[in-house]
């Protein structure tokens, strides 16, 4: 029968604690769920299994996971994707932060494994400041030229002195 059981679906819905979308009323017993208009007949018809709460609608993450898995590889990101300008994607702040305590840790691994003495620590901490070397492959290659022509001017002093004897 065409009964209105928008009273009843309101009450199940309270007693269920959910949405008025997710109560089913048996559509067969719908005269008898009419006569209900109370919670206490509402939670008897809700254990007869009258009214049931309905499951919850699957949200699928796999279209996400495909996605994220392109943009992995760089798919999607073109300019037309682009909704923040190239400082807000990723601030050069960020960046520069990031670049010194890459050549900082790697500054004092070198002076307390003895590689580098602190002076030339100390020149280095400033070059690295004063935005000198770009990457760490830069200052590794700086501190093997550095330490060679330290090498060779000790041999130029020590053959200097040598003469000199």
């Amino acid at each position: 029968g065409m009964v209105s059981l928008k009273l009843q679906k309101r009450l199940a819905a309270s007693v269920l604690k959910c949405g008025k979308r997710k109560v089913w009323i048996d559509p067969n017993e719908s005269t008898d769920i009419a006569q209900s208009n109370s919670r206490q007949s509402i939670r008897k018809l809700i254990k007869d299994g009258l009214i049931l709460k309905k499951p919850q609608v699957v949200h699928s993450r796999s279209h996400a996971r495909m996605m994220k898995a392109a943009k992995r590889k760089g798919r999607h990101t073109g300019i037309g994707k682009r909704r923040g300008t190239a400082e807000a994607r990723m601030p050069t702040k960020k960046l520069w932060i990031t670049r010194m305590r890459v050549l900082r840790r790697l500054l004092l691994k070198y002076r307390e494994s003895k590689r580098i003495d602190k002076h030339l620590y100390k020149e280095l901490y400033q070059k690295a400041k004063g935005n000198v070397f770009k990457n760490k492959r830069n200052l590794v290659e700086y501190i093997f030229r550095a330490k060679a022509e330290q090498k060779k001017e000790k041999l130029v002093a020590d053959q200097a002195e040598a003469r000199r004897d």
